[in-house]
């Protein structure tokens, strides 16, 4: 069984969903850029009110393909799901009718599991942990198939490379205290294998991988991402960025948070240690600065692609309330307070942007 590297496993990595059948999602984000061709493929996994029998009970597969193309696939059937809960790993299967012998939800051998999908004993699935993924999903409509297999070396995941890791949004995150939760798992990591994507494989070595889940039972009414560890002559760079609108003990608050690992260390600004601002519009333009006690930073992040539309969980259930590009600009300025010395200066032109929730009808400016 392929299991994480314990020193790089962040909190929250587990399945949260504690069996109750209150209103309940958990969403999971696996990216892997292949830098030669300028090209990514975002993997998004959701499953819904996982009790069973509620109205919006069930799961979802989503991938984010060349071009910025969009590929999806449900799983209405909730007991086909299966999750650790004390470490990353998850997955879902839908049985064809050639399906004899039982197989209970669980993590198969890489081998196994391919071997069941090719002989058409699961129709469609997807199996991913900190270290592995793989998976064969297809649109019935359009005969269109996609199926991918990595293996993922994870080099940051939230904290300093030799440090302990921690938890994105504090240690307060732990009481569950904030809805939705959101964890950071793997900031930067290196993936090797292949995808095949309408009917072309394209095989990779090494290509940047990144990875985050969010989890609860109330969801935020208006959010922001920004996210990039591809840049121009830094192999050792990884953003995450992001903010929104969310319940904390039922009433909302704005927050947003800047996370950079960078030369072994990771620099964090967050609210409860840093001023953090922000000017984002409902399209094309995304700006950050943040200061804490020793570091500033400014990020700027642009497109003129239209961005794909995607589904998000909502409190009516999964539904097109958020848009992406993985095609954005940016340029990110770290530098010491004291003297204004660079710490690191880097541009991209694969970073990811988003904008989600209410309707953006004029620019978001705010500081938290």
């Amino acid at each position: 069984m392929i299991r994480p590297p314990d020193s790089l496993q962040t909190p929250h990595s587990g399945y949260h969903w504690e069996g109750s059948d209150r209103r309940f999602f958990e969403g999971w984000y696996c990216r892997v850029t292949l830098p030669d061709c300028g090209e990514t493929f975002a993997f998004m996994y959701s499953i819904e009110d996982p009790i069973g029998g509620a109205a919006h009970s069930g799961g979802a597969a989503q991938i984010l393909g060349i071009n910025d193309e969009y590929f999806c696939r449900t799983f209405p059937d909730v007991q086909h799901f299966w999750a650790w809960h004390n470490a990353l790993g998850l997955g879902h299967w839908r049985k064809s009718a050639k399906l004899q012998t039982k197989l209970p939800p669980r993590y198969l051998e890489p081998e196994e599991f391919d071997r069941l999908v090719l002989e058409d004993q699961i129709s469609d699935g997807y199996q991913a942990t900190a270290t592995w993924h793989q998976g064969k999903l297809t649109d019935p409509g359009s005969g269109q198939t996609v199926r991918w297999q990595y293996q993922i070396q994870p080099r940051y995941g939230w904290g300093n490379r030799t440090g302990v890791q921690q938890s994105t949004a504090g240690v307060l995150s732990q009481l569950q205290i904030f809805e939705p939760g959101w964890q950071i798992l793997m900031a930067h990591g290196l993936a090797t294998g292949w995808i095949e994507w309408q009917g072309q494989r394209y095989s990779f070595c090494n290509a940047p991988a990144y990875g985050e889940k969010n989890w609860g039972g109330a969801f935020p009414q208006k959010w922001f991402w920004l996210n990039c560890n591809v840049f121009e002559g830094q192999s050792d760079l990884a953003l995450t960025a992001g903010g929104g609108k969310r319940s904390v003990l039922g009433w909302m608050e704005s927050v947003a948070m800047i996370g950079i690992h960078y030369g072994g260390k990771f620099y964090e600004f967050v609210p409860w240690n840093a001023q953090v601002s922000w000017e984002i519009h409902p399209w094309g333009y995304w700006r950050m600065h943040a200061r804490n006690a020793q570091y500033e930073i400014e990020l700027i992040g642009t497109t003129h692609h239209p961005g794909t539309p995607l589904r998000a969980p909502t409190a009516a259930g999964l539904t097109f309330c958020c848009r992406d590009t993985m095609k954005g600009n940016l340029t990110m300025t770290l530098r010491e307070r004291q003297g204004q010395s660079v710490v690191v200066q880097a541009e991209s032109h694969l970073c990811g942007l988003e904008v989600g929730g209410s309707p953006w009808k004029e620019p978001w400016r705010s500081q938290s």
